[in-house]
């Protein structure tokens, strides 16, 4: 699974229409939100840093549940967007995640510590189980 690393706002109009997950590394205003889900049509899922996304406004966060797209607190981990515009997700990670989807769904210290192994938020984890692919 990739994850497109966007650190600018001028990148926003560049990005590919189809991108389905969006990391924002910048304080995006809503303005920005609105510009990116207007440019995306199939976005599912917008990333942004933990003190990032305490600062979303209620406002912005309304208009993503209207528009069927999540927003996820969570970074990319070691990731340089100077080598690479995506971050992505291992297969074998994302095959550990759901050999151990009954685990998680039981037990939530499990998926806290799933989350923790493999450096991803628990709401994207339940993201990546959700997929179906």
């Amino acid at each position: 699974m990739k994850i497109r690393v966007v650190s600018s706002r001028n990148e926003i109009l560049s990005l590919n229409p189809d991108e389905k997950v969006v990391h924002l590394s910048f304080r995006p205003s809503n303005k920005d939100i609105f510009l990116l889900v207007e440019t995306c049509r199939k976005l599912e899922v917008i990333q942004l840093p933990k003190s990032y996304k305490r600062t979303a406004s209620r406002a912005i966060e309304m208009f993503l549940e209207m528009q069927k797209v999540q927003l996820l607190e969570g970074d990319v981990w070691g990731h340089r967007k100077d080598i690479k515009e995506y971050y992505t997700i291992p297969p074998s990670v994302i095959s550990k995640i759901r050999s151990m989807e009954i685990e998680i769904l039981s037990d939530e210290k499990s998926a806290e510590k799933v989350a923790q192994e493999i450096k991803l938020n628990p709401k994207m984890i339940s993201y990546i189980l959700n997929r179906g692919s």
